[in-house]
């Protein structure tokens, strides 16, 4: 592949894969709203660019075959905090991909868009959206303009729904766990099948008590390797008893479904930044 651009390079998930990307392209343009992202890597170049300007998406997506879109606000807020980069910025990374032609947008979708399911419900890539904050409701958004821009216009795109991608130190991430392993080699598996559509996976590792169902997304080849049941043991221990009537130990959302609309979700949880250092 010639060129690829990685939207959200300066963050924790997309400093993952910024390397992992140079190897399957020619030319990969990480971009962000950081004025630089440290030492880049062979093959790799950065320009600074704000998803909410079409016009600075259009620069930076000049040329390219494919986009991974992993820039967000990544948290709940309220909505005129979210409305610039995560729906406004969705609508401009599809249309400049639209207008430079681009093949495929590989998108980081989330659990989120269908957070208010109960756990209890082995959901597929099938389901009706029932997101669980704002933030939710980003991806749903971005889902169904994916859906319209192949539908309309031919422009494919997989939704990666990740469940959660950060060390697992609570009882709900031992069902929701995506290694970075894993988020690697399904990204490039997003890039690499040679026919998508539209289509909509699961961002989830080969992990026991895996609360979604990925069948419908087989033709894509992502094969998991690793399972958060290792550690189950202490987790379950350090772990208080769940209440069975709070959303946001029922829901497939977490805290994200517990929280008032417009109020932080990731507040209420425990992530480590282990952000890939360069």
């Amino acid at each position: 592949m010639k060129k690829i651009v990685l939207t959200g390079a300066a963050g924790r998930l997309g400093s993952y894969l910024r390397e992992p990307l140079t190897n399957i392209a020619d030319e990969l343009v990480s971009t962000d709203l950081a004025d630089d992202i440290g030492t880049l890597y062979p093959g790799e170049s950065y320009q600074k660019g704000d998803l909410a300007s079409l016009d600075e998406m259009m620069r930076v997506l000049d040329g390219a075959e494919m986009v991974v879109h992993m820039g967000a606000y990544a948290d709940e807020g309220p909505f005129d905090k979210l409305l610039g980069p995560n729906f406004i910025g969705a609508y401009n990374i599809w249309e400049a991909a639209y207008q430079n032609g681009l093949r495929r947008v590989v998108y980081a979708s989330s659990i989120h868009a269908v957070g208010m399911y109960p756990k209890n419900q082995f959901i597929d890539t099938e389901v009706r959206h029932r997101p669980d904050t704002f933030y939710g409701l980003a991806k749903c958004f971005a889902e169904d303009l994916g859906s319209m821009y192949w539908d309309k216009r031919g422009l494919e795109s997989v939704h990666m729904r990740i469940l959660s991608c950060a060390q697992v130190n609570n009882a709900r991430a031992l069902g929701s766990w995506l290694s970075y392993d894993d988020l690697i080699q399904l990204t490039q598996r997003c890039i690499e099948t040679p026919v998508t559509g539209f289509s909509v996976v699961y961002g989830v590792s080969d992990n026991d008590r895996a609360p979604v169902d990925n069948s419908k997304a087989g033709f894509l080849g992502f094969r998991p390797n690793d399972n958060a049941e290792q550690f189950a043991e202490n987790v379950l221990a350090a772990e208080p008893n769940m209440d069975p009537q709070d959303p946001g130990h029922m829901c497939h959302g977490g805290p994200f479904a517990s929280v008032e609309l417009g109020n932080s979700g990731t507040a209420q949880m425990n992530i480590v930044d282990d952000s890939k250092k360069h």
